[in-house]
């Protein structure tokens, strides 16, 4: 998935759950503890998705709130994998544990029957908006087997075998799961929301994969389509050795020039969404649009220094009637 910031360790994660389970414990009431978990999940996502937690302030209240939970719930098993210093055989573990966690949370009635039968407080939260929306139970194994993938990573021939096995479970099921919480402008139009979200998850992740190159080669993980490098006479062993800056910049730069077509494409058919959801859609098609033409045209810098936008820049592309949500959104977490 890609992140901002790489902060929380394994010991961070158990003590925010125990400190989240804590605060829900006492509550009366099923919606107190519905509450009492989006707000937890939400300093998940300010905390490591600047630009993800803007864009989503957007949304209106119950649908960014669910927002949030799904994120709390693909961020976890993300860290897995990513920064949490354990062998491979216990990462396998650990997300083995929390995909059974799903499948025992997708049993229950309820977020309080989750919480008693043990689950993970993010478990618990994520299987309810599940229950509210009819999110297909298969995208969540998808997602779960992407993260596998990552601890024993392998290579991907094309742009096609990546996205048809890789960004498929990594991303693209993510943006189905929030089509299933934005809804559709009417019945007719859910289909073509589907694909717009697939179009912007693809977007999305190629342009993490463009961002962070030199840091997925330290982790031993590959994303550049290996019939690119091969055009560019690149070793896929050893991508960012300087004799290969230059090359390795044509490549991404063209990958990135790919990237902005998927991303045109999501544009172009927001509309397939409720119309209380398009806003926020719209924002985040712009913020991370920037950030791959950023990418895109100056590619041999940014190989090893990680690009970013700047606040300024991410509120250049916001809707200016809306900035008085964001200071407001701080200010309650």
């Amino acid at each position: 998935m890609g992140h901002e910031n790489y902060i929380w360790n394994e010991k961070t994660w158990a003590d925010f759950e125990r400190n989240t389970r804590n605060r829900v414990r006492w509550t009366s009431s099923e919606s107190m503890v519905w509450d009492g978990l989006v707000r937890q999940a939400r300093i998940i996502l300010r905390t490591y998705s600047t630009s993800f937690f803007i864009v989503t302030r957007f949304l209106p209240p119950h649908k960014r709130a669910q927002v949030e939970m799904i994120y709390a719930a693909v961020r976890y098993p993300d860290e897995i994998v990513d920064t949490f210093e354990m062998d491979t055989e216990e990462k396998n573990r650990l997300l083995d544990q929390w995909l059974a966690a799903y499948e025992l949370g997708l049993e229950q009635d309820s977020i309080r029957a989750a919480l008693r039968h043990g689950l993970p407080s993010f478990i618990a939260g994520f299987t309810q908006v599940i229950r509210e929306t009819g999110i297909p139970h298969a995208y969540y194994r998808s997602f779960i087997d992407a993260m596998g993938h990552d601890v024993s990573p392998g290579t991907f021939d094309t742009l096609d075998d990546l996205i048809e096995n890789y960004i498929y479970g990594s991303a693209t099921v993510v943006g189905y799961f929030l089509t299933y919480v934005y809804g559709a402008r009417q019945d007719g139009e859910f289909n073509r929301a589907l694909q717009c979200a697939r179009n912007l998850a693809i977007a999305l992740q190629l342009t993490n994969f463009l961002r962070d190159v030199a840091e997925d080669e330290r982790r031993g993980r590959l994303y550049l389509p290996l019939d690119m490098l091969h055009a560019e006479q690149i070793d896929p062993n050893d991508v960012t050795a300087s004799v290969y800056r230059r090359p390795l910049g044509r490549v991404l730069k063209h990958l990135g020039w790919i990237t902005d077509d998927y991303y045109q494409q999501a544009f172009e058919n927001v509309d397939a969404f409720a119309p209380d959801s398009q806003v926020a859609i719209r924002a985040c098609i712009e913020v991370y649009r920037q950030l791959n033409s950023h990418l895109a045209t100056d590619s041999e810098d940014h190989i090893f220094a990680r690009a970013s936008v700047s606040i300024r820049e991410k509120l250049r592309v916001l809707p200016m009637s809306k900035y008085w949500r964001l200071p407001l959104a701080y200010l309650r977490t």
